[in-house]
């Protein structure tokens, strides 16, 4: 007993130092990491700057500019800005009906490649590892990169901005979907086998009522993000409400009011999307307003 008690003192300090060492290790890779981190941070930025047309710091000065000439105009010319809001109202419709259709195909497309790709819900369980593959791909490509690749080829519109969305939309949608399936209760899909339910029917039976909120509130995450998206496309000349701010901005001075009109626009929607999508996501995942 006593020989119990007078290790015990001897157990405690080798358990502190052991601890101490533990933190001044972590704390010496923290450090390290944060020095590389501020080391690839400074290169990154001496090569920006020195490959920038203007030079950063040079032009920071310069950085409202712009801002306050499109302000400046469009005080001067406010008499005309609720013309250009209406004037401009249906390129604002197509940019908005790009990205639900893009967002309608994207999420059917990833649902079906996540089922497909989620263990134990599988058709397919050995090309797992294919269709997991074919969703990395898919949204690797930034959007715009796949926009000029189909203007290219199909010349410019709101097609081709509908396709690189939903392209991307899929590939995301896909990898969030899986992961929603993989806490699915497999119980209902076991009993829907049993019965002779072929794959589709237990998928459609036994997991979309599970998963179903998730993918709604996924979804209508991916519908904000799909404006936006579809918005930019438009300088690129695939059309919308984008193409329309770049044929605005590209002119100068003497139409900045427009470019102004086509902000508002874009804030306005932008604004009220998100905040009718946040409380009905709420409402699904909570089932309480925001």
């Amino acid at each position: 007993m006593a020989d119990a008690a007078s290790q015990t003192p001897d157990r405690i300090g080798t358990l502190q130092q052991s601890y101490l060492a533990h933190v001044r290790q972590k704390r010496l890779y923290s450090g390290l990491m944060l020095a590389v981190f501020v080391l690839l941070y400074v290169g990154g930025f001496g090569i920006a700057e020195s490959r920038n047309a203007g030079g950063f710091l040079d032009g920071l000065h310069r950085v409202f500019d712009f801002p306050s000439e499109v302000v400046s105009e469009a005080a001067e010319k406010a008499a005309n800005l609720p013309g250009h809001l209406v004037t401009y109202f249906p390129a604002l419709l197509e940019t908005l009906n790009i990205a639900a259709v893009s967002t309608i195909l994207g999420v059917i497309v990833g649902a079906l490649l996540s089922l497909l790709s989620t263990r134990g819900l599988a058709r397919f369980p050995r090309f797992i590892w294919l269709f997991r593959r074919l969703m990395d791909t898919m949204r690797a490509f930034p959007e715009i990169v796949v926009a000029l690749v189909l203007i290219f080829i199909l010349g410019g519109g709101p097609v081709p901005a509908m396709i690189a969305i939903a392209i991307h939309t899929a590939g995301a949608i896909g990898k969030l979907y899986s992961e929603v399936n993989e806490n699915a209760d497999l119980k209902p899909v076991e009993g829907l086998a049993s019965v002779g339910a072929t794959w589709m029917q237990k998928m459609w039976f036994g997991v979309i009522p599970q998963v179903a909120p998730n993918y709604l509130s996924y979804a209508l995450l991916r519908f904000e993000i799909n404006i936006r998206a579809s918005a930019i496309l438009g300088f690129v000349g695939a059309g919308g409400i984008g193409y329309e701010l770049r044929n605005a901005m590209s002119w100068g001075k003497g139409r900045f009011d427009q470019a102004a009109a086509i902000f508002i626009l874009l804030f306005l929607t932008i604004v009220v999307v998100d905040h009718f999508s946040s409380v009905y996501r709420d409402r699904l995942t909570n089932g309480r307003n925001a």
